[in-house]
């Protein structure tokens, strides 16, 4: 049985820790959950290994907007205090306050 304790929540801000984007944390999965061809598409002496939570982020750069999927060890936890300005955060998220979206409850 996988024993697997995601380390980031949902609505919190994080940032990638090679690549210059951060996201909201929408989504987690306990482990690697995405197709084979994904996965060799990242060079391989670069792929996390599959067996840690993966995350699914409402993300930007400083170009645009997208939905990212990355392992916990190449995230960190973005403690700028400026929000996210992904076009799909009130869909899934109260305003921000105190550094992270609250889950909206109210949403269908």
């Amino acid at each position: 049985m996988l024993k697997t304790r995601a380390k980031y929540y949902l609505g919190q801000v994080v940032r990638h820790r090679k690549h210059p984007f951060r996201g909201v944390v929408f989504d987690v999965d306990p482990e690697f959950s995405n197709t084979q061809e994904w996965y060799e598409a990242i060079p391989e002496d670069s792929r996390p290994p599959k067996e840690q939570p993966f995350y699914h982020l409402l993300a930007e750069n400083d170009q645009s907007y997208y939905v990212a999927y990355v392992s916990e060890q190449n995230l960190i936890a973005d403690y700028s205090g400026e929000p996210v300005g992904h076009p799909d955060l009130d869909d899934m998220f109260g305003p921000f306050e105190d550094g992270s979206y609250p889950v909206d409850l109210n949403l269908n």
